[in-house]
């Protein structure tokens, strides 16, 4: 049985009337007899008791007739949410990030990707870049919001969408919170509040090369995994710290934030997605990410196209 046979047969449920069943259809009356006496005969029973002046429905085509009317329903209503899928309006998105790329541009993101898309259930991951990039390999991640920092990453398309400086985070009773600009070489043996060794190695590497070209030591006096505990940390008095400008968002009493004067290695922030793996809710909010992207600098890595296949 097909689904074409319950439409021709609710056709003629409806109208009781072969002729007039045709032509609703857009076909012949000698095929579609012919289509409900296969479909009476696949079935076993009859459905309509036909005579020369009537066509009525039969017990057997009475529960018949609920039951197709219940099956088209249910087939619509199977095609439609697969064309929503499609489009990326409804089913389920599995989002990781890191916290700077909620700062600077993820919340108004998706902000917008909820009003579009309030049908898709978001399951959102705060993640370290290593970790996302294993959960996307996996299959575990749909899209991801992390550091660049140069590094490959197999099966992997990158995007870079967004850049930025480091800051310095000082504690407000620091020698070095009342300078406008602190130089790079002034943070000689000063105690740091610095991120776990080998979350992002290239960025390992890159801030030690800055260090050294200026001949300045970094001393770990702590290391935080997350910049609100770095923040405390530091208005603990127990170091300064390096972050990301966006971080300004966040006022925390007890802290100073300074510009660092030295080449310091920028703040990439990028998408990435599994390869060969289209899912159209993630590049829904891919392009909203990338619309909330501030600055010159966003704006020329997207007009280059920057992409890692």
């Amino acid at each position: 049985m097909e689904l074409r046979d319950c439409r021709y047969f609710l056709a003629v449920a409806e109208e009781l009337h072969f002729g007039r069943a045709a032509a609703r259809l857009h076909m012949a009356q000698p095929p579609l007899s012919q289509r409900i006496k296969a479909l009476e005969r696949e079935l076993g029973v009859l459905l309509f008791a036909r005579t020369s002046r009537s066509v009525v429905l039969t017990p057997a085509g009475e529960a018949f007739r609920r039951e197709a009317a219940s099956l088209l329903a249910q087939a619509e209503t199977t095609g439609e949410t697969a064309r929503r899928v499609a489009g990326g309006t409804v089913g389920r998105l599995v989002a990781g990030f890191v916290n700077p790329a909620m700062d600077a541009f993820l919340a108004a993101a998706l902000a917008r990707f909820r009003s579009d898309a309030p049908d898709v259930e978001l399951d959102l991951r705060e993640m370290t870049t290593r970790a996302q990039a294993e959960a996307i390999r996996m299959g575990r991640l749909d899209i991801g919001f992390l550091r660049h920092a140069g590094q490959d990453i197999p099966g992997v398309n990158l995007f870079v969408l967004h850049r930025e400086s480091y800051i310095l985070a000082v504690p407000s009773g620091h020698p070095l919170a009342a300078l406008p600009r602190v130089p790079l070489k002034r943070l000689d043996g000063v105690p740091m509040i610095l991120p776990p060794r080998g979350q992002v190695p290239a960025l390992d590497m890159a801030m030690a090369a800055a260090f050294a070209t200026v001949g300045a030591t970094p001393v770990a006096a702590q290391e935080a995994a997350s910049k609100f505990t770095t923040l405390s940390l530091v208005a603990s008095g127990l170091g300064v710290a390096l972050l990301p400008a966006s971080v300004r968002v966040w006022r925390r009493a007890g802290v100073v934030f300074t510009e660092i004067e030295g080449e310091l290695p920028r703040v990439d922030l990028a998408a990435a997605l599994p390869a060969g793996r289209d899912n159209m809710a993630a590049q829904r909010l891919l392009a909203f990410a990338r619309e909330a992207c501030p600055g010159e600098d966003a704006a020329a890595i997207r007009k280059k196209g920057k992409k890692t296949p």
